[in-house]
């Protein structure tokens, strides 16, 4: 999946996204399974994607 296509389905503020990150590796106690590291790998991407639309809004 693009980071394009990320931003377009993407309605999670990067607030959001931050904390769910933040979730993942306090449950997972810093070390991730590959699953974990799936999840976190498309959290970050959407988080990224999220940043830049917030920047571009508040252009």
């Amino acid at each position: 999946m693009s980071p394009d296509s990320v931003a377009l389905g993407s309605v999670r503020s990067a607030s959001e996204l931050n904390e769910r990150i933040r979730a993942l590796w306090t449950r997972a106690g810093g070390s991730l399974t590959a699953q974990e590291r799936a999840e976190y790998e498309l959290l970050v991407v959407e988080w990224a994607a999220a940043i830049r639309g917030e920047v571009i809004e508040a252009a």
